[in-house]
């Protein structure tokens, strides 16, 4: 029978560490979390980032704006999930987004960007179109010339 309360001791001393590491896992957490609250009518940005893939339109990544907007929040769907009034331009995107993709809006002109280089694809792809050449090089090799 010893064997059986080292076994539970050993369990419990398992349990309390497992105890102690979840909550120094979580105080870490919550240092960093951000509660977002939006009510119906609130101004947002929306973030482009996890939608650029269906929305970039020829722009490098480095130029084109992480936000969007501002867009206007219908209701709030759940406790982490807005529905948003979105322009006609982005009528293929789902209009409810969870409260990380947003923004709130403090009145501002210069923060104002819209998106109206966007053009859809039905298999959501986009063209890339040449406007101008800037320079060319001609690489000399032994006996071959490319441009």
């Amino acid at each position: 029978m010893p064997w059986i309360e080292k076994a539970n001791e050993k369990v419990k001393l398992v349990r309390q560490r497992i105890q102690t590491a979840q909550s120094r896992q979580k105080s870490y957490a919550d240092n960093r979390r951000k509660d977002f609250e939006f009510a119906a009518g609130d101004l947002v940005f929306l973030k482009i980032i996890p939608l650029k893939a269906s929305l970039m339109s020829g722009k490098g990544k480095k130029l084109y704006p992480r936000f969007v907007g501002p867009y206007k929040v219908i209701q709030r769907v759940g406790n982490v999930a807005c529905k948003l009034e979105l322009p006609p331009s982005l009528s293929r995107i789902h209009n409810v987004f969870h409260v990380s993709m947003l923004k709130k809006y403090h009145p501002d002109p210069s923060h104002i960007l819209q998106p109206e280089s966007i053009e859809f694809d039905e298999t959501l792809t986009y063209e890339e179109k040449l406007v101008k050449f800037l320079d060319r090089k001609v690489k000399e090799l032994r006996n071959k010339r490319i441009l």
